[in-house]
């Protein structure tokens, strides 16, 4: 259990510093124009950006099947 919680921690870590470098090799390497439109006008806060759509999407999701299950209840309840 223990080998596979610290394979999981340095497969993320080394995810997460690849990523870090790549983006920073993209800042580095490729002129305004081509950066601000891969990563958009805030070029700082890409992450957060990515992050909070993700939150967003997944509360979408979850409010749409929380309805969904609620209606079905409602259904059976019903007859």
């Amino acid at each position: 259990m223990f080998k596979r919680l610290f394979w999981i921690g340095v497969g993320v870590t080394v995810g997460a510093l690849a990523v870090i470098k790549a983006q920073a090799y993209v800042k580095a390497n490729t002129p305004d124009a081509a950066r601000a439109f891969v990563f958009g006008p805030d070029q700082d806060h890409v992450g957060m950006r990515t992050l909070e759509g993700l939150v967003n999407e997944f509360n979408a999701t979850r409010r749409a099947r929380e309805a969904e299950l609620n209606q079905h209840y409602i259904d059976r309840v019903a007859r």
